[in-house]
């Protein structure tokens, strides 16, 4: 999917789509940077858009990793219905129902949550379900991996994860901060 696919999205639903473009390269190695590829047996994204955060990561997922997506914007699920790689499934669904379909394939935790949801658009209420059922998919010492384009979310985070590194990229539309919430 073209950026102006991804434009006509983000008019066509400006309270589900945070961005007008998808994310630079520059962004997507910085929310890839903090993950242990060697080690991670099953990362979660949420809101994976057309893909560019998903591909990179599964570049680098080992063999017998598994790579889950929550997408809840058809024309973007399409898109990545034509991703073919056994690692990865993609779910049509709201992330806060990620331990009901974790649970389903008898996963009991995960690694990492690497998510490019829009949490300043997003309902209070499902921004804190979403945030607090990640926090309880993730291993100890799992982190939950997401960019945002100011750092008012970071209070958020604060209240759930009891570590939290931030980063910046300049270079990406519109620049961004990477923040690595690591439960311990």
């Amino acid at each position: 999917m073209g950026k102006v696919n991804f434009l006509t999205q983000f008019f066509k639903r400006e309270n589900k789509v945070g961005s007008v473009t998808p994310s630079s390269k520059y962004l997507v190695q910085k929310m890839i940077d903090p993950i242990d590829f060697k080690n991670a047996n099953v990362i979660v994204e949420f809101g994976p858009g057309t893909g560019v955060i998903t591909t990179e990561i599964l570049k680098h997922l080992k063999s017998d990793g598994r790579l889950y997506a929550f997408e809840i914007n058809k024309e973007f699920a399409d898109e990545l219905k034509k991703i073919d790689d056994v690692r990865f499934k993609l779910i049509e669904d709201s992330a806060e129902k990620i331990e009901l379909y974790l649970n389903k394939d008898g996963i009991e935790k995960v690694d990492f949550v690497v998510s490019s949801l829009p949490l300043a658009i997003i309902p209070k209420e499902i921004e804190y379900n979403i945030l607090n059922a990640a926090s309880r998919a993730l291993k100890k010492g799992g982190s939950f991996i997401q960019f945002q384009y100011s750092l008012s979310s970071k209070k958020k985070l604060k209240e759930i994860f009891q570590s939290i590194k931030t980063n910046f990229t300049p270079i990406n539309f519109p620049p961004a901060f990477v923040f690595t919430c690591t439960k311990s």
